[in-house]
């Protein structure tokens, strides 16, 4: 159905009450009734798809023999971050028990975290910060990364190299090979041509497809080359790699493999849930050493001596027991990474944004994540009228229609922002909390 542009501008409506909240969210923290969910499943160790995270033995030597020139280019497309996690990547350790302790929380149909107390969720401007990437700004709905066209491969290869041989290594049915690029960067390197804007667009494929779209062993979605392509032209790819992770939770919830930026989702664990920053600790927090948040500066920069507020959690039942009863004061709202950010969030309640990505149409829902956010935290919208993820089919009309739709929806959310600070009524707030803490577990919930 078609939608005017005013229909954005409707204000959300006012608190209608803590029985109403109770009701819809009672609704969805039944996790354990959807079909096939992981939650109905206690004796699952670690997430299906976790050994395409294994270490990456080309990555780092290459990375080592970059030029200057190219590093710089890297540098100005946003990619300092990414290319700082990428050279530790090896260093870095991943806790499945804790992030298959997430996934169970997971839920499919909002593409939320469901918390005893609260909903949360991986917001777009936090992604943003987390790893480093050029942030939207309103009036930039153009600059958004996507494609209406059906994707040609190897013509965005055909910038790195000409060569048949090596193209028909790089590619296979839908998935771009990425250690044949990383040996065709190497012997540019190493031979020293001064093709520096091909080699640094070859790295790039190489960084995010490990870092930001891992999807199968050494390999990337062909739709996805586009989008990182896209960043050498100011194009913007939060929404896309956010879109991506969303899909891969969804998979991993309903029993399918776990994929999509495993190092963001531990980023935004780890600021959080799990460490505080704290400035006259004398031992150094051994958890911190191999954790995402020891390689990333900028805003999100921790010291090694950061307290560990999970240290004591070990083991996928531990995990499970920790996150299934976390309450809204163990879970950071506003890390002080985000202090002063503007989270912009729909104006029409169960108006959702879909995040733009070149495989599917993923919906967006901050405006259920009230505590979070900071808005008003006991209004619960009903859900979006779009489906969760929607699988895309390029080159036909309704493609475009859908892009454009996704567009203006993203420019109706950036007109609506909330205040860096909102005063809250504490008795509401209470009230609202003990009546989510009365709620009776349901069935297969441990």
């Amino acid at each position: 159905m078609k939608r005017s542009y005013s229909a954005f501008t409707e204000d959300i409506p006012t608190y209608s009450g803590p029985k109403a909240s109770r009701e819809s969210y009672a609704d969805l923290k039944q996790l354990s009734a959807i079909p096939r969910h992981i939650y109905t499943r206690p004796g699952l160790k670690s997430l299906p798809g976790q050994q395409r995270f294994s270490k990456v033995p080309w990555l780092v030597p290459m990375l080592e023999l970059l030029p200057p020139s190219s590093i710089g280019q890297l540098k100005e497309w946003g990619m300092s971050t990414v290319f700082v996690l990428a050279k530790n990547y090896n260093k870095l350790v991943h806790v499945w028990e804790s992030l298959t302790a997430m996934a169970e929380l997971w839920h499919p149909q909002t593409n939320l975290f469901v918390f005893p107390e609260f909903e949360a969720t991986i917001l777009l401007e936090e992604l943003e910060i987390l790893l480093g990437l050029p942030r939207y700004q309103r009036g930039e709905e153009p600059t958004i990364s996507y494609i209406v066209e059906q994707i040609n491969s190897r013509s965005i290869l055909a910038y790195i190299t000409t060569k048949k041989n090596d193209l028909y290594f790089m590619t296979s049915g839908m998935h771009i090979h990425l250690l044949p690029i990383a040996q065709w960067i190497t012997s540019q390197c190493k031979q020293k041509t001064m093709n520096y804007i091909a080699i640094a667009k070859a790295a790039a494929i190489c960084i995010c497809g490990v870092i930001l779209f891992p999807e199968s062993d050494g390999a990337i979605y062909f739709g996805n080359l586009s989008i990182i392509d896209s960043l050498s032209e100011g194009m913007k790819i939060g929404q896309a790699i956010l879109g991506f992770l969303y899909a891969g939770l969804t998979s991993a919830a309903l029993g399918g493999p776990f994929y999509g930026s495993v190092i963001a989702l531990e980023l935004w664990m780890g600021m959080h849930i799990q460490f505080r920053a704290v400035e006259d600790l004398t031992t150094e927090c051994k958890t911190m050493l191999n954790h995402p948040l020891a390689y990333v500066g900028g805003r999100l920069h921790m010291s090694t001596r950061a307290w560990c507020k999970t240290a004591q959690v070990k083991g996928i039942q531990a995990w499970r027991k920790y996150l299934r009863s976390l309450t809204v004061a163990d879970f950071d709202m506003r890390p002080r990474f985000m202090h002063g950010w503007i989270i912009h969030l729909p104006q029409h309640t169960g108006l959702a944004l879909r995040l733009l990505g070149n495989e599917a149409l993923v919906s967006y829902n901050p405006d259920r994540c009230h505590i979070q956010c900071g808005a008003a935290r006991t209004v619960v919208p009903f859900l979006s009228h779009f489906p969760p993820i929607q699988e895309r089919k390029r080159g036909g009309v309704q493609d475009e229609r859908d892009m454009r739709s996704a567009a203006v929806h993203r420019e109706g959310c950036a007109m609506s922002a909330t205040q860096p600070e909102v005063e809250e009524d504490d008795d509401v707030t209470k009230e609202y909390v003990e009546a989510l803490k009365k709620l009776q577990p349901v069935a297969g919930a441990k």
